[in-house]
């Protein structure tokens, strides 16, 4: 039984250790996706890594379109990779380099509604540099999310941004029923 609890203790210890490796960025702080956000400059002093999620938070009126560069410079969005209009919506990094986002609004994309992030492939690397007081940078704790009215929530308890992290806690549950089940199964 004490082998049991080790084990399921380390487990634990493992998936909180996965968990804290994701940080969620609320794509323009509290402006958010929209066309009075500064995007230009949003993501400066920012280090973007595989793993990390932008969650978009935006009125109807938006869309949050992933196009190449030439779709970004054109505002183009016929080509997107992928699109979405809920008002609410968590990309995970999943691959290093310049990412490209747009509103396929053309007014709103041409006024600067558009965000290009770098991203790096490991977070090595140094912290990005203190941002002046008077500038807003919202950088959600690591594995949470921002309701509507601003409350941080776990995913697990209906959060929007999923970074991939729940398999880690997939995994962890796995583990812990074959462990129980093994216990159960020696006893008889």
């Amino acid at each position: 039984m004490a082998k049991l609890l080790l084990l399921s203790g380390l487990s634990v210890i493992f998936t909180v250790f996965l968990a804290c490796e994701a940080t969620i960025f609320l794509v323009g702080d509290s402006a958010g996706w929209d066309t009075s956000a500064d995007l230009t400059s949003w993501p400066v002093n920012k280090i973007f890594s595989v793993g990390d999620v932008l969650l978009f938070q935006y009125s109807n009126y938006h869309t949050v379109n992933q196009v190449d560069k030439n779709g970004y410079d054109t505002c183009n969005s016929s080509n997107a990779l992928l699109s979405r209009s809920d008002g609410n919506t968590s990309i995970s990094l999943s691959s290093s380099g310049d990412i490209y986002f747009i509103c396929s609004k053309l007014p709103h994309c041409f006024g600067g509604m558009k965000l290009k992030v770098n991203v790096r492939s490991n977070q090595t690397g140094e912290p990005p540099a203190a941002s002046p007081e008077s500038s807003s940078t919202t950088t959600l704790p690591r594995n949470s999310t921002s309701t509507a009215n601003g409350d941080f929530l776990p995913p697990l308890f209906g959060g929007a941004a999923h970074s991939g992290r729940g398999c880690a806690l997939f995994i962890t549950l796995c583990f812990n029923f074959g462990a129980l089940w093994w216990l159960f199964m020696m006893r008889f």
